[in-house]
């Protein structure tokens, strides 16, 4: 292992209902994302730039496609020596055969002999549905140079969001004195982000206690911290700066592609000096037609536009006919657009056919229309 002596485990079994259709088929970390991206491939990239060289990837719900794509490491550059992306589904444990994890300390206690393999000093607990970039490497010098037992990421949010959040309450040097989930009356706005760092041995040991009781969640927010206050460790808040989304609901997922079309955009997928990587699919150049406009949008290479297309994301293989509007919506890999089509403010996943002349959402619209199935005109 590097230096750091840190192993990531990414928590990428979530069920993802509030995706509605995308998630059927699909685990949620595997949902497409700005243009040529995945959902997992932002903590995995985070990992591979903050030198992590192994990450377990715990999966089940609809996860074939998931454990196919996460296990091919060399995307990240986790493929080398003594480095790897590790896919960890529920497994048969006592002669009894686990569908599914029974929670978020659950998952990490069924992986416990996988940990001890190599034996790391410390264990970071990652979610795999959230977009952002972060450097692990500075959230663990924190926890060493404030001798942690446990150190948990928080996202300053509005007040008057924090009722909708897990709140961690800190004294003035940042240690967390206080857990509230989703609070009537917040102290403070300081929201976990579920992403942890944590002594394994200390851990190993409370994973190993949580798993003989009967009244538990064998969860890390609903248990293991409040367990840690309880018994008086030495918890601190390290507060994250920069973009952060959970993309767990259509709206929000679309939203966090529309935020990629801002001038201002913290997360910056062109920055060299943080690469998100993901698969390296073939494809030809973007084709515009000469009847074709684009204006405000993020194409990826591959699409073909003989369309108007406006305030939108295209992923490879789009196809966009002529007299066709695409506008405010997000289009993902083999879309086709038929002629004198109508898509505003929509979600369209991939491979999903619009007839010509079909209309899909409305531009005066608050809610997103997500499109998961062939779309007739009339329809």
């Amino acid at each position: 292992m590097e230096q750091n002596n840190m192993l990531a485990m990414i928590l990428a079994g979530g069920r993802g209902t509030r995706l509605l259709d995308l998630t059927k088929k699909n685990a949620k970390p595997a949902v497409y994302f700005g243009g040529k991206y995945r959902i997992i491939d932002f903590p995995l990239s985070n990992c591979a730039n903050s030198d992590i060289n192994v990450v377990g990837v715990l999966t089940q719900y609809e996860s074939v496609e998931l454990n196919a794509y996460a296990g091919q490491g060399q995307r990240w550059g986790l493929d080398t020596r003594g480095s790897g992306v590790y896919v960890l589904p529920p497994r048969e444990k006592d002669g009894t055969k686990f569908d599914v994890y029974q929670g978020t300390a659950d998952a990490i206690t069924q992986n416990i002999d996988f940990i001890d393999k190599f034996n790391p000093e410390y264990v970071l607990v990652l979610s795999g549905d959230h977009i952002y970039k972060m450097n692990y490497a500075k959230m663990l010098k924190y926890h060493k140079e404030h001798d942690a037992d446990a150190t948990i990421a928080v996202l300053p949010v509005p007040m008057k969001e924090a009722s909708r959040f897990g709140i961690m309450n800190t004294d003035d040097e940042g240690h967390i004195v206080e857990f509230e989930e989703k609070p009537e009356h917040p102290k403070s706005n300081l929201a976990s982000m579920g992403i942890y760092i944590f002594n394994w041995k200390l851990l190993r040991k409370e994973l190993l206690d949580d798993a003989k009781k009967t009244d538990t969640s064998h969860d890390f927010g609903k248990d293991i911290i409040p367990s840690y206050l309880n018994q008086g460790k030495n918890l601190m808040a390290w507060k994250f700066e920069g973009y952060w989304k959970d993309v767990g609901t259509i709206d929000s997922l679309w939203e966090a592609n529309m935020d990629l079309l801002n001038k201002n955009n913290e997360l910056n997928l062109d920055d060299p000096d943080w690469k998100i990587y993901t698969e390296d699919i073939p494809s030809l150049p973007q084709y515009i037609g000469e009847k074709g406009e684009v204006t405000h949008s993020y194409i990826n290479q591959g699409a073909i536009i003989e369309g108007k297309v406006e305030d939108s994301v295209l992923f490879n293989g789009v196809t966009i006919a002529e007299d066709a509007v695409v506008s405010e919506s997000v289009l993902m890999p083999g879309v086709s657009v038929g002629k004198g089509a109508k898509i505003y403010r929509a979600l369209v996943s991939d491979d999903v056919k619009i007839d010509d002349g079909a209309v899909v959402g409305s531009p005066s619209s608050k809610e997103i229309t997500l499109v998961a199935k062939h779309v007739k005109k009339g329809d």
